[in-house]
């Protein structure tokens, strides 16, 4: 086996684990809502309410807004 290098026992070729994420590091995540949750929301906050009137305007295109209310 002359010419051919030998694998190092310390290489870097990927056999290096991957770190878990506990609970407590997660960032809490919010839901997407459209327009007609934020119209049903007994709540409405200062987001919705905009988001609301700007959908109201004739040929709006929405893709929704995170909701503060639907924390994980």
């Amino acid at each position: 086996m002359a010419g051919k290098p030998q694998p190092k026992s310390g290489s870097k070729g990927g056999s290096k684990k991957k770190k878990k994420h506990s609970d407590a590091q997660l960032q809490p995540q919010m839901k997407i809502v459209t327009v007609d949750t934020c119209i049903a929301c007994p709540s409405q906050c200062q987001r919705g309410i905009r988001y609301m009137e700007k959908m109201s305007q004739p040929g709006a295109i929405g893709f929704g807004v995170p909701c503060i209310l639907t924390l994980k």
